[in-house]
């Protein structure tokens, strides 16, 4: 490999570091109501995100605090060597895309019958560091 390779394999692999994400798919909850909680902690910071989605009402917001502290979770594991508190961690990303729906038939009036789609999504946290705090 060439230096310059090296050098911008390396500058590249630096970068990686301050990120990490963690994804949650086949999530049984509809797109829809899953981005109305992704939507509160969208750029917030990790404690803070943490703390909202700790006291809301939404059962949606249960799911996306186990991912959020997985992807905490990841953060650390890559640079064991960092402190998470003066990395500044944040929530740099966070989409919610539609997955795969179950169909079923509901029975209607007159021999008919109605389709009812359940709906479930995919989200994707990642965490960065505002930071860069490496020994």
């Amino acid at each position: 490999m060439g230096s310059r390779k090296k050098q911008m394999a390396d500058a590249i692999k630096e970068d990686r570091k301050k990120v990490a994400f963690a994804k949650l798919n086949n999530c049984p909850t509809s797109p829809r109501k899953m981005r109305l909680v992704a939507d509160l902690v969208r750029g917030k910071e990790a404690e803070k995100a943490l703390q909202i989605l700790r006291f809301s009402q939404k059962e949606a917001s249960r799911r996306l605090e186990k991912l959020l502290l997985s992807a905490i979770a990841n953060w650390q594991a890559k640079n064991e060597d960092a402190d998470m508190e003066e990395a500044d961690l944040f929530v740099q990303e966070i989409r919610v895309d539609g997955g795969s729906m179950l169909k079923r038939l509901r029975p209607a009036p007159q021999g008919r019958a109605h389709r009812i789609r359940k709906r479930s999504n995919h989200v994707t946290v990642v965490i960065g560091a505002k930071n860069n705090t490496q020994a």
